[in-house]
């Protein structure tokens, strides 16, 4: 896959037309401060169309950009760890829940985005599952991969694939831009 444009189009947080459009989604989800904006980032050749924060939680809505005039990267709020009130993280929970688990979108795929130097956590698991369950193409991506020397990384990547059985995960890093043509080429497979 060549991506040739790309736009922030909206952010939305309930029902919206841009729902119901007859393009595929491609939905980012992993825990706050897993690097999900600069994986999009990388895999759109762009330093800052989706933005990031410093601090977890920057992401308080669904955030659609339009790749290629033709289909959407969507930006989910992470889930996890972040400083705000208990509040706002349950109301962003329920969104996350409602988007990829209540409404209907007709084609759509979702990246989860793991931290490779943290390892999987209960809630990457849960949401792993749940994924699973409800029939969803999910493409599995260990970011932050630079940060672990070669044995680290061997045993991070062993860890997760035997969590997750029969799922591939690509090793990534937005650094070194490792795993971008892979991930490329799932997203169009």
């Amino acid at each position: 896959m060549k991506i040739t444009s790309a736009e922030f189009k909206k952010g939305i947080k309930g029902t919206d037309e841009i729902l119901t459009e007859p393009k595929l989604q491609v939905a980012f989800i992993g825990r706050s401060n897993v690097g999900k904006s600069s994986l999009m980032n990388l895999l759109l050749n762009r330093k800052d169309l989706v933005k990031s924060g410093k601090v977890p939680g920057k992401t308080l809505e669904l955030n659609f950009f339009l790749i290629n005039k033709s289909f959407y990267f969507v930006d989910l709020p992470g889930y996890g760890y972040a400083k705000m009130s208990v509040d706002m993280r349950n109301q962003l929970a329920k969104m996350i829940q409602w988007y990829l688990f209540e409404i209907e979108i007709p084609d759509r795929k979702v990246v989860l985005v793991l931290d490779a130097k943290v390892g999987l956590s209960e809630m990457d698991l849960e949401m792993f599952r749940l994924l699973r369950e409800s029939k969803h193409a999910v493409i599995v991506v260990a970011n932050k991969i630079d940060l672990l020397n070669q044995s680290k990384r061997s045993s991070q990547l062993k860890t997760i694939s035997n969590l997750m059985p029969g799922t591939p995960i690509i090793p990534c890093s937005t650094k070194t831009k490792e795993g971008r043509e892979e991930i490329l080429k799932k997203l169009s497979e």
